[in-house]
């Protein structure tokens, strides 16, 4: 199944184009589901039937209406039901479904429920019209951080230790957690591990839609840092509603020059391909036809790509294309741990077994002969290397905490366990130079002794 994250920048239309790129995919013989908290307006016609449950569009395209209030109501009576042993001993009253309004935040577990549950459909196509880009990046990551606490909070290790607490209990005369806590953060864990793999799915691809102008290239330069921070490749950039272009009135020609400047800087940070262009309508568009229309006049590089993994089928244009790279081998290739020493070293064999099969290129008289016979100095040195494009050096921040690393870029924050191999070294120095952060690691000699 292909799944179409669309976010972008507040009042950019970015629910438009979502509802357009599904419209599309239906209409290329997919079979495609469109997710969203109120896709009714932008289809068109109000959907029908219960939220959450996909109501036929269009031939090929279904709806579904996320209801935050639903769902929060929901999970808070489930979770209610489970604990209510120890409610009870608390004295607690239970409350009902009618006395309980959503929270803030309801909304996006809601849309992330909605989207693991709807993953797990026979759709060819899943379209999601996420928040707004800074509120999709945090919603993105929140699983990661969510998982991250359960484990310092509940750490599983310790459930092995359940026939032991009304032992401990009587010890320590204090009750020892109850087993339905635990219980509950393993379901949790288990819920957040699902959302998780559908985020990092290699069929899950991230469209961005922006307004080009100003204001736009400022808030994606300062979102790029924060979305590979989180190691959220954007597949493609949604450039909406272009003014015509070579127009005849000056207010309009300018207009259309400073949209195509800020385009041509996101061509120049993105992968060939990954900028498709749309037309402004010269009204809102409403109803099928005319997201139908967008469709048709949108304009995108020639590339190869598909919604589903059959290589067979077609190529489709316009907004329904998208990227689909290895999102396991991009998110490595971003981060990756260099032993300086040992590729240093390989990279001298290599230049020996070239200087003995071929003497003309080294020359005779043995002076290259003399600087490969040089062994690289072996200072121990591992380097992080953390793909961080648009970052700049002022916002930047690093703390090590135990076998952990805080990243800070201007707004956004990540903490990421350290791969095994730093671990038992200590941290000597960072520098970030076109876009790219390198953290330079020393082994530790009481953890990581290494002989000389």
């Amino acid at each position: 199944m292909r799944k179409v994250l669309v976010t972008g920048l507040g009042g950019a239309g970015r629910t438009t184009v979502a509802a357009a790129t599904a419209l599309a995919a239906a209409r290329a013989g997919k079979r495609t589901l469109f997710l969203s908290a109120d896709p009714g307006e932008v289809l068109g016609a109000p959907v029908a039937g219960s939220p959450g449950e996909p109501h036929p569009v269009a031939d090929g395209l279904w709806a579904a209406r996320i209801d935050a209030g639903a769902d929060f109501r929901a999970e808070f009576l489930s979770l209610q039901e489970r604990g209510s042993a120890a409610l009870d001993l608390l004295g607690a009253r239970p409350l009902e479904d009618e006395e309980l309004t959503d929270l803030p935040g309801s909304e996006q577990f809601a849309l992330l429920r909605a989207l693991t549950v709807a993953a797990r459909g026979d759709w060819d196509v899943l379209v999601v019209d996420m928040p707004p880009l800074h509120e999709t990046i945090a919603l993105l990551a929140l699983p990661e951080q969510l998982r991250r606490y359960l484990r310092r909070l509940l750490p599983p290790e310790r459930q092995a230790a359940r026939a032991l607490r009304p032992m401990l209990a009587q010890l320590a005369g204090v009750p020892m957690p109850a087993q339905w806590l635990y219980e509950t953060a393993e379901r949790w864990d288990t819920e957040l591990a699902g959302v998780q793999s559908v985020v990092d799915s290699e069929n899950t691809s991230l469209t961005v839609v922006a307004e080009p102008g100003p204001a736009a290239g400022d808030a994606l330069k300062v979102a790029r840092p924060g979305m590979a921070l989180h190691q959220m490749g954007v597949d493609m950039i949604v450039a909406n509603r272009l003014v015509p272009d070579a127009s005849a009135d000056v207010w309009v020609a300018g207009l259309r020059a400073q949209q195509d400047k800020c385009v041509s800087e996101w061509h120049s940070w993105l992968p060939a391909g990954s900028v498709c262009s749309v037309p402004h309508l010269g009204r809102d568009p409403r109803g099928l036809e005319d997201l139908a229309l967008l469709h048709a006049e949108a304009l995108c590089s020639s590339f190869e790509a598909h919604f589903a993994d059959d290589e067979d089928d077609p190529v489709l244009d316009g907004l329904t294309m998208a990227l689909h790279w290895d999102r396991e081998e991009r998110r490595a290739s971003s981060w990756r741990v260099e032993d300086v020493y040992a590729e240093a070293f390989a990279a001298l064999e290599q230049k020996r077994a070239l200087a003995d099969t071929d003497n003309h290129w080294y020359g005779r008289n043995g002076v290259l002969r003399a600087e490969l016979d040089e062994e690289p100095v072996d200072d121990g040195t591992l380097v992080w290397h953390i793909a961080l494009p648009g970052a700049v050096k002022e916002q930047l921040t690093l703390v090590r905490r135990g076998d952990e690393l805080l990243i800070t870029v201007g707004p956004f924050r990540r903490i990421v366990p350290l791969p095994s191999a730093l671990r038992r070294c200590t941290v000597a120095g960072a520098a970030l130079e076109d876009g790219e952060l390198s953290v330079r690691f020393s082994p530790d000699p009481d953890l990581w002794p290494r002989a000389r």
